[in-house]
């Protein structure tokens, strides 16, 4: 079966379906495949993204392994 002839056969199925709970379901499926995603930032949320950026830049972070070995210490001094 091709994508095109799918695309159709979901189509119907879909445009049949009464169920909000089950449409909301699939709603959440599309919208995480779908590439055109527009997520809505506040400016405190830019802002926090923009000094996280420069952070990185400035080398200011912490590799995985680093917070591992810093957690399994934290968690041997209990």
């Amino acid at each position: 079966m091709k994508t095109a002839e799918l695309k159709s056969i979901l189509i119907q199925r879909i445009a049949g379906i009464n169920d909000k709970s089950f449409l909301s379901a699939i709603n959440t499926i599309v919208e995480a495949k779908s590439e055109s995603t527009i997520y809505k930032t506040t400016p405190e949320q830019r802002q926090s993204i923009k000094e996280g950026r420069e952070q990185i830049a400035r080398g200011e972070f912490f590799t995985d392994e680093e917070v591992e070995k810093e957690m399994n210490k934290w968690l041997n001094e209990k």
